[in-house]
Order: structure tokens, then C-alpha cells, then sequence
């Protein structure tokens, strides 16, 4: 049995919800209620996040085969940001977990490289580590900030998250270390070609931690893919437009 926490709400097909690097499953508050009316809705807290209060593995596909573990067959994995990426190497590993998946805000490489331009600096992605080791709470502050910035309703959403970050213990430094290792190091690109899983790729417009050429590359990388892109969406489109975002679930769901 897994050690990682799970809420499970609703009744219906089932959806599992995977949240970002630093948050906890909490960041889903309100969409996930919408969705828990015709879904069974699962909230997971990723290793070391959360509740799921046991130490992340530093390798990521040992903490991926630990999250496909609480997927009931079948599901639609709707993963955003990091969560994405797991939701990615899920369907590559572990298909029939995943029958749909919604990419939010993702990318299969977080780090930009020679061939890979719209992803993170190297010099960001550093520039956390370094911050992280001197005040956790301010930097994970910072970097809800950074997720609103250049979207709807920036001020609004970014007090909201910032709420949700409280509302349960934060990740210690050894999980955001391993988080930030998963993102400096995964590159799925090589993959993305065999995950023929129907899938929508949700992307803001405005995203400045996720640039959208990584979602465009998505959708057109994954046979089974097409693109929803928000013009006025940072990096929370899911909370700026959960409208799109439930419609995106509906849609994979048939």
C-alpha cells in the first residue's frame, strides 16, 4: 500500500488531480469540489508534499511508480506543472493507470537546453536551490507570484494560493530539493511520441514558468493530443479558467 495521502471525493469515473512543485493537493480547492458533482475526484499529495509526509526518492521514476500505485485503472490524470510531468511518465510506464490525461501548464523539459529553448534558465532553477537553503517559506511565496504573473487576475489569485499554500504542512527542504532535482534533470521528450493516451494540453498564453511553446510541442509531439491555449492565462489556468479546465476533463471523459 502506499504511503501518500489521497482525498477522495464524488462518485463516477475517476479523475486524479496532481499538483505542482512546493504545493500540495489543496491547490485543486474549488475546481476539484466542481469536478467531485459527476467524477470521483482523487487528490494526490506527491511524495513529500502535503500529508504525504514520508521523504521523496531522489529518483524520479521511483517516486512516478509510487503515484501510479494510488491511480485507480482507467483514470483520466489531469497533472499540472511538475504533476505533469509525472502525469506524462505515468502514461509511459503505466497506460492503463491512465486512459486520458490533461497536461496543465507543463512541459516534458523543465530546463532550457542547446535544442530547447522555452523552458526555465538554468540560472532560475539555481537561484531557487540557493534561496531555498537560506528561507523555504519566502521562496515558495515568491514563487506563487511568479505562477501569476502576466494572468488574470494576478493580485486575487495569487492571495488565494497563497491561502492553500498554509493549509497544510509545508514540504520540508529534502522533498523541494528532490522536486527541484526531478525538474532540473527529466527530460521526457525522447518519449512523448509513444504516449498515444488521449490527452489535452491546457496552456496559458502569458506563462512565465512554463513557456507555452513547450505545450505547443506537446500537442503536437503525442498522436492522441490536441492544445487548448488561453490567451489572458499564466501558469494557474485551472484557477483563472476552471471552466476550460473542467471542460478539458469532460472532454477526454466523452
Amino acid at each position: 500500500m502506499s504511503a501518500l495521502h489521497v482525498r477522495v471525493e464524488g462518485r463516477g469515473r475517476d479523475v486524479v488531480l496532481l499538483h505542482g512543485w512546493g504545493f500540495h493537493s489543496g491547490a485543486w480547492s474549488g475546481t476539484a469540489e466542481t469536478l467531485a458533482s459527476r467524477y470521483r475526484v482523487h487528490r494526490v499529495d506527491l511524495p513529500g508534499h502535503g500529508l504525504s509526509a514520508t521523504p521523496a526518492p531522489v529518483e524520479f521514476d521511483t517516486a512516478v511508480d509510487e503515484v501510479a500505485r494510488c491511480i485507480p485503472a482507467g483514470s483520466v490524470v489531469a497533472g499540472w506543472s511538475l504533476g505533469g510531468l509525472f502525469a506524462q511518465r505515468i502514461a509511459a510506464r503505466s497506460p492503463g493507470h491512465a486512459a486520458g490525461l490533461v497536461l496543465v501548464s507543463t512541459t516534458p523539459c523543465f530546463l532550457a537546453r542547446h535544442d530547447w529553448p522555452d523552458a526555465m534558465a538554468p540560472a532560475t532553477l539555481d537561484g531557487f536551490a540557493r534561496e531555498l537553503e537560506a528561507d523555504p517559506v519566502r521562496t515558495m511565496e515568491q514563487f506563487v507570484h511568479l505562477n501569476v504573473l502576466g494572468g488574470a487576475r494576478p493580485r486575487e489569485t495569487a492571495r488565494a494560493f497563497l491561502q492553500r499554500l498554509r493549509e497544510a504542512p509545508p514540504p520540508s527542504r529534502d522533498a523541494l530539493r528532490a522536486g527541484l532535482h526531478w525538474l532540473q534533470r527529466t527530460d521526457l521528450r525522447p518519449a512523448a511520441a509513444d504516449i498515444s493516451t488521449r490527452c489535452v494540453v491546457l496552456h496559458g498564453a502569458r506563462d512565465r514558468v512554463t513557456p507555452v511553446g513547450a505545450g505547443r510541442w506537446l500537442a503536437r509531439a503525442m498522436p492522441g493530443a490536441r492544445m487548448i491555449e488561453l490567451e489572458d492565462a499564466a501558469h494557474l489556468p485551472f484557477a483563472t479558467h476552471p471552466q476550460r479546465f473542467i471542460e478539458a476533463v469532460d472532454g477526454i471523459h466523452g
